[in-house]
């Protein structure tokens, strides 16, 4: 990769990433080209709005399934299946440990505070809503924090993704399916520090993909269509 495109994670930016894209586009594969494109105008959205959390977060989440989207078919164990698979192909090219120093360097409070957050834990959702099974919600959280912390001794960058990225999933359903009131100061905390790890972290992964242009990504779902 031209040396004139690294680029310390510190200032890493939608207006670097494009320039870095338009820049190495014709070597991309059509379906990587695609999906970074995409990825990197809900990005460049996303930095734009400044004073709306909840908007913030979705603008970014659209950016992160551009990323990373593609068929649930009966071979694989739905999205968050999906999202393992697309964390171990990340991971396995972050030789340097961007995305691991991203999160327990940059932001281990905010990290911390997701993950000790009830209500963020789809358990504990599943309780409230009356699903058997899942009175021992508490203890479920308290498993998971082992299992986080025992993935942090071991430098398991892409179980402590996944364990995240449950996290954020479930404040991306309750938000874009009208489980939570647009502004509200009762999820304010995790919307803020939602976004603002989304926001670190989804530049990161987009750079990591055109840095493995080589790489089969998959196709995404929907592709331009004549």
């Amino acid at each position: 990769m031209p040396t004139t495109f690294s680029k310390n994670d510190q200032t890493l930016e939608a207006a670097f990433l494009k320039n870095k894209q338009r820049s190495l586009r014709d070597g991309f594969p059509s379906v990587l080209s695609l999906r970074v494109h995409r990825a990197i105008s809900w990005l460049i959205r996303a930095e734009a709005e400044k004073d709306d959390d909840d908007l913030r977060f979705i603008l970014l989440w659209i950016g992160f399934n551009s990323a990373y989207a593609r068929d649930i078919g009966p071979e694989n164990n739905g999205e968050r299946g999906i999202f393992s698979e697309f964390f171990d192909r990340l991971v396995a090219f972050d030789t340097t440990h961007r995305i691991y120093n991203a999160i327990w360097e940059r932001f281990p409070h905010e990290i911390r505070v997701l993950l000790d957050n009830r209500y963020v834990f789809a358990p504990f959702w599943s309780h409230q809503n009356g699903y058997a099974g899942f009175d021992d919600w508490l203890d479920r959280l308290a498993r998971s924090k082992t299992k986080i912390n025992s993935a942090l001794a071991q430098h398991d960058t892409s179980l402590i993704l996944s364990v995240v990225f449950d996290r954020l999933y479930v404040l991306r359903n309750q938000l874009v399916h009208g489980g939570a009131t647009w502004n509200s100061s009762v999820n304010r905390g995790q919307v803020r520090d939602g976004a603002a790890v989304l926001g670190w972290l989804l530049p990161i992964f987009i750079d990591i993909m055109m840095d493995n242009a080589g790489h089969d990504w998959g196709t995404p779902f929907y592709p331009v269509v004549d």
